[in-house]
């Protein structure tokens, strides 16, 4: 089939790769000229693993190719994605211009043939109608511009649109996007037309059957088909749920702190519970990235709009806003006064296999050790060796974990990367002023780290 994704952002990118790599013949489109060329070369302008690769082979094979522009874009794909995004405003609702002003776009361009035009991006509910009447708006106006002065319209020069609109929410985890692509646990459709509907179910049909799955003897992929406003919902609810579960593990676990249980044992003892389960039950400092925060600030704010208080969801942000400074009382009980003294983090993104600093647990931190006088080094195994450490400030970058303990008075583990396992703790321990860890992920063996020469200390535990 032949498809249009516009906006390679990490939705969009992901998408379009992957769906070149089962078939389909794709065109991204994005207005960022250097991204362009950057992705027409192969490379993928984000850190995700297995994409590059996917991309190359995508190009060598004809099908996939990058370009700015629209009107090419929307001239070739039946089906047209949008994926730009939808960051949050101060208010907490998603900033939507973006959206807006691609469905507008696709308006003016369209021009005979039949369209599905794809809501990727996370929007809040109800802009399935919303972009249908921008994408609308977009073909009366350049209706408008054709009309010369006085005179009566061309009817064969004129937009014109037959199209539908339909919501596929994306479930992708950043780190693991290609596996969850190629093995999700569903494919949300939502939309009131069936022909439309019956066009994605085409598009999906490898991957429904798993043709390209790790393992392809499973049953079909469940795909759901409902109407648009519950396909937006179901996006923000699974995010919102995931987002409240962290929050829940990690108050069990400040309560853990003061009592002297274990929240390790405690999750794997009600993560064997199959109505609980045990994802998304590791305690620590938080979550962060591009998707938790947004969506349940998102959904708060959208319940504001109906007259209802969504008072749990204000509450699994206002324990995560809390869990941040989680990681700042542990230095404090075991360093006493922090100004003056050095601290270094392991890890800077929100979570490993990723370069996303989206609303990271880590900016939290640095901010708050600057402001307490604390000298911060950092030390990520994807930011130290990007450019990407030229934006940050109030911390120093360092190229290696060796280096970052060296003068350090505490280190805190932010980010769960693998290969902080494999780290020479007991060489770091003797660098360090203080040999001094907190381990803000539970992640580290405790007593291989004690063993090391540190003084541990993880939350809950």
């Amino acid at each position: 089939m032949r498809v249009c994704v516009i906006g390679t952002g990490y939705v969009g990118l992901v998408t379009g790769a992957c769906l070149a790599h089962v078939g389909h013949d794709v065109i991204c489109i994005d207005n960022n000229e250097e991204k362009v060329k950057l992705m027409k070369s192969g490379q993928s302008p984000i850190f995700e693993p297995g994409l590059s690769e996917i991309m190359q082979n995508a190009i060598k094979t004809g099908k996939i190719q990058f370009s700015s522009d629209l009107a090419a874009g929307v001239s070739h794909g039946e089906i047209l994605f949008i994926a730009v995004g939808t960051p949050p405003l101060p208010t907490g609702e998603s900033d939507t211009r973006y959206v807006e002003a691609v469905a507008k776009g696709i308006g003016s361009h369209l021009n005979g043939g039949y369209k599905v035009i794809v809501n990727k991006s996370t929007v809040p509910i109800g802009s399935g109608d919303w972009v249908r009447m921008i994408v609308l708006d977009g073909i009366a106006e350049r209706q408008k511009e054709l009309v010369p002065a006085g005179g009566a319209p061309s009817e064969d020069k004129l937009p014109t649109g037959d199209f539908d609109v339909v919501s596929n929410p994306e479930f992708l985890r950043e780190g693991s996007a290609i596996y969850d692509t190629f093995n999700p646990d569903r494919i949300v459709l939502g939309g009131n037309s069936q022909k439309a509907l019956s066009m994605m179910k085409e598009l999906y049909t490898p991957i429904v059957e798993r043709q390209y799955a790790e393992d392809q003897s499973l049953p079909p992929v469940p795909v759901l088909c409902t109407d648009l406003s519950s396909a937006e919902m179901v996006k923000y609810a699974a995010n919102a749920f995931l987002a409240t579960k962290i929050s829940f593990i990690n108050e069990v676990a400040n309560i853990c702190d003061r009592v002297g249980a274990d929240i390790t044992q405690v999750a794997k003892g009600i993560g064997l519970d199959s109505r609980i389960g045990n994802k998304f039950l590791n305690a620590g400092i938080g979550w962060g990235g591009s998707c938790f925060p947004k969506d349940v600030s998102a959904l708060v704010h959208t319940a504001d709009d109906y007259g209802y208080e969504a008072q749990l969801l204000k509450a699994t942000i206002s324990v995560n806003e809390r869990q941040r400074l989680i990681a700042m009382e542990k230095l404090q009980q075991a360093l006493k006064i922090l100004k003056g003294k050095t601290v270094g983090l392991l890890g800077l993104t929100f979570k490993p296999d990723t370069d996303d600093m989206r609303d990271a647990p880590a900016l939290n931190l640095i901010e708050q050790l600057n402001r307490l006088g604390a000298k911060v080094k950092a030390y990520d195994p994807i930011i130290s060796q990007s450019g990407m450490r030229h934006g940050l400030s109030g911390v120093q970058v360092e190229t290696d974990a060796e280096r970052l303990a060296d003068g350090c008075d505490a280190l805190v583990l932010v980010t769960e990367w693998d290969q902080f396992n494999s780290l020479d703790f007991a060489k770091m321990a003797q660098l360090m002023n203080h040999p001094v860890i907190i381990d803000g992920r539970n992640f580290l063996d405790p007593e291989a780290t004690i063993r090391a020469g540190f003084q541990y200390i993880g939350v809950g535990r």
